[in-house]
């Protein structure tokens, strides 16, 4: 891309001079009069036009072996984020360290400065990290404090949170039980990060192969039975994000109907 751009960077300059150089040449000409004008207007100059780029022509395997690992390299690249790469240094250094030739660094450098450079960028997004998981943590801890003040709503001593909207009959699982669930997940926002009412396919798991705030919710819920989890990030998925829908430090809010204990 770097090439293509100095290619018609140069070819903007390379017609720029040449119409420099020809209206220099060329014998002046009266200049058409203007009411009330004292002086000639000058003429406009010619806009220059960019060179097209040249398509790149893949004639023989090797050249669209290098081009796949062209575009494997730079996919690469843009999902670590790194989008300021200065492609005239780098095609250099591939071309040079291909041939065999020398390059500005040796491998042993390359390789170290690669390894400090990640780590730094590494230590920044987990700043970043924990910076939004302590906003996302507090405003959890604030919606779950004020929620338990609300009629209706039950606080374990582990913090778990719910409320009964429809009371069942049937037997309770424990926890090596396997159990059919329909569930409608939230942020304590309201934003949904999953459901299984919403894809209409009741869910089949074992009782202890979820996060804990549900293991402990569905060994009090009798079968037949559609509680409102309130659960603490610490009962989640703790400091860890889960997706790219729940941020580390995540309180989350299920519907959950306990439909049957699988056999």
């Amino acid at each position: 891309m770097y090439k293509l751009e100095k290619m018609i960077l140069a070819g903007v300059v390379c017609g720029i001079f040449a119409t420099t150089q020809s209206f220099a040449q060329a014998p002046k000409k009266p200049a058409t009069p203007v009411k009330k004008a004292t002086t000639a207007k000058p003429a406009a100059k010619p806009v220059a036009k960019a060179a097209a780029a040249t398509p790149v022509i893949l004639k023989t395997e090797m050249d669209t072996l290098s081009a796949a690992i062209g575009i494997s390299f730079s996919s690469s690249v843009v999902s670590q984020g790194i989008g300021n790469l200065n492609t005239d240094v780098l095609t250099k250094t591939i071309g040079a360290s291909l041939k065999g030739e020398p390059t500005v660094l040796t491998p042993e450098a390359a390789n170290a400065f690669l390894q400090s450079y990640f780590e730094k960028i590494s230590a920044a997004k987990q700043k970043e990290m924990e910076e939004k998981g302590a906003v996302v943590r507090v405003e959890g801890e604030k919606f779950l404090e004020e929620n338990k003040k609300r009629a209706g709503v039950t606080t374990t001593a582990s913090g778990l949170q719910y409320e009964i909207m429809k009371a069942g009959e049937g037997a309770k699982p424990t926890a090596t039980d396997k159990v059919k669930t329909h569930y409608h997940g939230t942020l304590t926002n309201g934003t949904v990060f999953d459901s299984s009412v919403d894809r209409g396919e009741p869910v089949e798991f074992p009782v202890n192969g979820v996060i804990k705030g549900w293991t402990e919710a569905l060994q009090l819920m009798p079968v037949g039975s559609k509680w409102k989890l309130f659960i603490p990030y610490q009962l989640a998925y703790g400091e860890r994000a889960a997706g790219p829908q729940i941020p580390p430090y995540s309180a989350l809010v299920f519907e959950v109907e306990l439909l049957e204990i699988v056999k």
